[in-house]
């Protein structure tokens, strides 16, 4: 179920970069969630063709994957993302603290925003 997940990402990056048969039958594969032989039957070709356009577009948006890193890289934005916005949420519980507090955490997602800037 994870490499499907994991190629959905993939395919929402790089699909563009597929041939359209390749669009066309990985999407109703691992979107639609259609058998081998139901895509066959759409297509007109065997399942084994089916199963070739599959394995060779997973090959080509993992290669992509390798080269660019765009995934990887999204995938670390949004974990900084998200330290940034549990700092925002300490900011906003500090009552009657201090200043200091406050301007620690504001410090804290300055530093997260910056490195995803800089990335």
């Amino acid at each position: 179920m994870e490499k499907n997940v994991e190629v959905c990402l993939l395919l929402d990056f790089y699909g563009q970069l597929l041939t359209k048969r390749q669009q066309e039958v990985v999407e109703l594969y691992f979107n639609n969630d259609l058998s081998l032989a139901e895509i066959a039957d759409e297509f007109g070709i065997t399942r084994q063709g089916v199963h070739d356009n599959i394995k060779r577009a997973e090959k080509t948006l993992y290669d992509l994957e390798n080269r660019l890193g765009i995934l990887e890289r999204f995938r670390k934005h949004k974990r900084r993302l998200n330290e940034a916005l549990i700092h925002i949420k300490n900011i906003e519980e500090i009552k009657n603290g201090s200043c200091e507090e406050t301007v620690g955490e504001i410090k804290i997602i300055k530093e997260i925003l910056k490195s995803i800037v800089d990335d």
